[in-house]
């Protein structure tokens, strides 16, 4: 059974939201998503990368430019997606950005704000709209999860406010999951490490490693992640993964130095 809302046709197919959607870890899992059946809604800054993700889904998916850092653009982002699809079930908080490694005192004001304002502010931007939705949806309830990173857990050097974002991101699942009981609405979030990506490329060539050295880290298929992500969103309502950290098995995490 299918109704017509705007210039879409809905049918009960689930429908998707990943932020960062243009690429990485956003593209893949954004990819694997539609692969399962979601109707998608990728938001990113360009619009262009946006697009072609579009076009490699070849079917329906809604693409809207977006800076998650601005809460009047996050709104017109979950209202287009309301008119459009009619409902969301499913919101991977994934967009992010860090700051030049740089020592923590050299970091500038509009540096740390940058940083917080997408990675944490925008997250919570994005999950109040979400859960706007989901709890007033038929049938109600939906699923938020989170990108954490292995820096939810661990700094590198030089990252404080990567790092403390990520760790106040796990702060952010935890209340989700709390507040959204009621609603039927579940929230984990999943810690990733080295997953090969444009991010991690310069991986390869080294690292900058908390005893001072350079050294070169190994990397994962960004594939392991997308699996993750959709064991984890394929969970009926009344079970949830909280945390689950997928890692490259020999990267330097379980370790000193």
């Amino acid at each position: 059974m299918t109704e017509t809302v705007g210039e879409w046709k809905l049918s009960s197919r689930k429908v998707a939201l990943v932020t960062g959607a243009g690429s990485g870890v956003g593209r893949a899992v954004s990819l694997a998503l539609a692969g399962a059946g979601y109707a998608m809604v990728l938001a990113g800054r360009r619009q262009d990368a946006l697009d072609k993700v579009k076009a490699e889904i070849g079917g329906e998916a809604l693409a809207v430019s977006t800076d998650i850092a601005d809460p009047e653009s996050v709104a017109a982002l979950f209202a287009a997606t309301k008119k459009q699809l009619g409902r969301l079930d499913l919101l991977f908080n994934n967009a992010g950005m860090g700051a030049p490694a740089v020592p923590l005192e050299d970091i500038t004001i509009e540096q740390w704000k940058a940083v917080v304002d997408t990675n944490l502010s925008g997250a919570f931007y994005c999950t109040q709209e979400a859960f706007r939705i989901m709890k007033a949806q038929s049938p109600s309830g939906g699923r938020i999860i989170n990108n954490g990173s292995i820096s939810a857990h661990v700094p590198r050097p030089f990252s404080a406010p990567y790092t403390a974002t990520k760790h106040a991101i796990t702060g952010l699942t935890r209340s989700t999951s709390l507040d959204g009981r009621k609603h039927n609405i579940c929230c984990g979030q999943i810690d990733i490490g080295n997953a090969g990506t444009e991010m991690t490329a310069r991986m390869k060539d080294g690292v900058l490693q908390a005893d001072g050295s350079l050294k070169p880290e190994p990397t994962m298929d960004v594939k392991n992640v997308a699996d993750a992500v959709l064991y984890m969103a394929s969970l009926p309502l009344d079970a949830n993964v909280l945390f689950m950290t997928v890692m490259t098995n020999t990267m330097p995490f379980v370790g000193r130095g």
